[in-house]
């Protein structure tokens, strides 16, 4: 056997010791069951938040046009129903999110109220 021949034997037994341990470390990785003692339960309905009241536009529909002041604000909000009130002026930056409970209004320029809308 030459010494070419030896250091490619060694070489090939090293990468194929490798290969074998990468793939017995692989293999106990996937072997692991998963501790089902430690995952929580689902919710049950007695633990459940409650459903926030929606919120009904309809009801303040009769605002529209009219001028706006933070006076108004509570009234509408009441009559409506919403737990929250948002103002929103042209250009005002607003989240997406939809909340059945909050209700929007609209204004324009002038401070006009353009619409009322829930979400």
């Amino acid at each position: 056997m030459t010494l070419e021949n030896s250091l490619m034997s060694s070489a090939q037994r090293y990468a194929k010791g490798l290969g074998g341990l990468f793939a017995m470390v692989l293999l106990a990785g996937c072997s692991s069951a998963p501790n089902e003692a430690a995952a929580p339960k689902p919710p049950t309905v007695e633990q459940t938040a409650p459903v926030a009241q929606a919120c009904d536009a309809n009801a303040v529909q009769y605002a529209i046009g009219a001028p706006f002041d933070e006076a108004n604000v509570a009234t509408l909000e009441e009559q409506s129903g919403a737990t929250q009130v948002r103002v929103l002026r042209p250009g005002t930056a607003a989240t997406m999110d939809y909340r059945d409970d909050r209700l929007n209004i609209h204004l324009e320029s002038n401070d006009m109220i353009e619409a009322l809308r829930c979400g």
